[in-house]
């Protein structure tokens, strides 16, 4: 009979604390990294403690920690075996490669230097995430969730107090300082709400700028990310895994105290999806949550009729809440092909390097129509792949995620762990929300999605008779 690894006993052991630190690192990026990572140089590092607490930071300190990540895997978990283990084949670690590769061989003839060099490391970032995440899959990676849920659920709470307190106060401000003239400020703060255009000059007067009164009438939270779609992604991607982690957690508290815990979870983020207002947030939760209940066994004789009234419901609100952004046209919906269109014919006109990472802006600014809606991305992570870095980098990208995502549902797909399956729902959601939206681009979500991707590729495979084996029971690869 094998021994036990005593390493293994602790709740803090060497498994257990690389896992920890990059949980750590993730929850601090849902709260401080949830700006595009090419409009780092508009941001600025705080200048003190009061700036570090409140402002986002540059997604650079951020980077700054990941090397620290990496450093303590490498010593503290056998992190060669874990990857030996994980038999991740050859063409899907060619993918990850090739596609930072041509990154690199793209830059070399990028129309605009300066965006590149912002995106480069964050693309470097996301490839650490993914192979960290792989390693951790070998060994313990439920403490990861730890720090993930606690960004994640202080990000749903400020959500929260935007809509219920935030945006109306700042609006009233806006208003009531319009009226008086801007004289019930200080000098410095005017300046300073002129600096960030919340108060602009017209015909030699200062007013509240009108899109930012449009915007807080409209009331559609973003927590600490970048606009309220980011907010929906977010919710896509970790609620899942983070709602079935605490049912399964909290297995031996009270059933009241069980539920209530869970209840309020899924009101947080739940309220969070609905006020960002994200339709097409919406519609994948509603497609996520319908083949969730299709797979669980306990409902199999009500789980149609379950489904057709969710999705008649859900369709429903979704109908009736954006009513009148039909009745307008759906302007989004236009300005995104708009953006489609350009970054297909960018990359007609370089089909081998594209434009450069992070560059779509530069080559968009000259195809769009003079009355289309000017954008810094594509708002498609895959078509930006393309536009930015060509043909190759384009299909490196694809064939990494479609290859990863599709790894993961053959050796998972009969896992009866359902924290597993709901790891891969968030995923999988998420990369969905991909084909509308820049989220690529977002280091609080991307460093997050290919961290938890990667865990969902180096978990061993599962059948439906064996149960989820607890971190605990994991011994080290060697």
């Amino acid at each position: 009979m094998r021994s036990p690894n005593p390493t293994l006993e602790s709740p803090v052991n060497r498994g257990a604390l690389p896992a920890l630190l990059l949980g750590f690192v993730l929850g601090l990026s849902i709260l401080k990294l949830g700006n595009p990572v090419i409009l780092e140089d508009q941001i600025g590092l705080p200048a003190n403690l009061a700036e570090w607490l409140q402002r986002p930071w540059p997604t650079r300190t951020g980077l700054y920690l990941l090397p620290l990540i990496v450093a303590v895997h490498w010593l503290m978990t056998p992190w060669a075996a874990r990857l030996s283990a994980a038999r991740l084949p050859a063409w899907l670690v060619t993918s990850v490669f090739a596609w930072l590769g041509w990154q690199v061989v793209s830059f070399t003839g990028t129309v605009d230097p300066r965006l590149s060099r912002l995106t480069l490391p964050h693309f470097a970032g996301i490839g650490a995430c993914f192979f960290l995440g792989v390693c951790l899959g070998r060994g313990q990676w439920r403490p990861l969730m730890v720090g993930v849920a606690g960004g994640a659920v202080l990000c749903w709470l400020q959500a929260i107090n935007q809509h219920t307190v935030e945006f109306r106060e700042a609006r009233q401000a806006l208003l009531g300082g319009q009226a008086a003239g801007w004289t019930n400020v200080t000098p410095a703060d005017l300046a300073d709400l002129r600096r960030n255009s919340l108060v602009i000059r017209t015909n030699g007067v200062d007013i509240a700028n009108p899109a930012i009164l449009e915007k807080l009438a409209r009331g559609r939270v973003h927590g600490s990310l970048v606009y309220p779609n980011a907010l929906a992604g977010l919710v896509l991607l970790v609620f899942p895994v983070i709602a079935t982690s605490l049912w399964r957690v909290g297995i031996s508290l009270r059933p009241m105290l069980r539920g209530g815990t869970l209840l309020l979870l899924t009101l947080l983020a739940g309220g969070s999806l609905l006020w960002s207002g994200s339709r097409s947030g919406w519609l994948i939760a509603l497609a996520m949550g319908a083949c969730a209940v299709l797979r669980l066994p306990q409902l199999r004789r009500v789980r149609i009729p379950l489904v057709a009234v969710g999705l008649i419901l859900g369709i429903a609100v979704f109908g009736v809440r954006n009513r009148d952004y039909f009745q307008r046209g759906a302007t989004s919906v236009s300005a995104r092909l708009d953006y489609w269109k350009g970054a297909v014919e960018n990359t007609r006109s370089h089909p081998w390097l594209g434009s450069g990472p992070g560059t779509f802006m530069r080559p968009y600014s000259q195809l769009k129509r003079p009355d289309a809606e000017m954008t810094r991305l594509v708002h498609n992570d895959y078509l930006q792949q393309f536009s930015d870095s060509g043909i190759p980098g384009g299909l490196a990208y694809l064939i990494w995620i479609a290859g990863s995502v599709g790894l993961a549902w053959k050796r998972q797909f009969q896992a009866s762990d359902p924290v597993v399956v709901s790891l891969l729902f968030g995923i999988t959601a998420w990369l969905i929300q991909g084909f509308s939206e820049f989220s690529l681009y977002v280091p609080a979500l991307a460093w997050t999605c290919f961290t938890l991707l990667g865990i969902a590729i180096g978990l061993p495979a599962q059948m439906p008779s064996t149960p989820g084996i607890p971190d605990s029971q994991t011994h080290e690869s060697s």
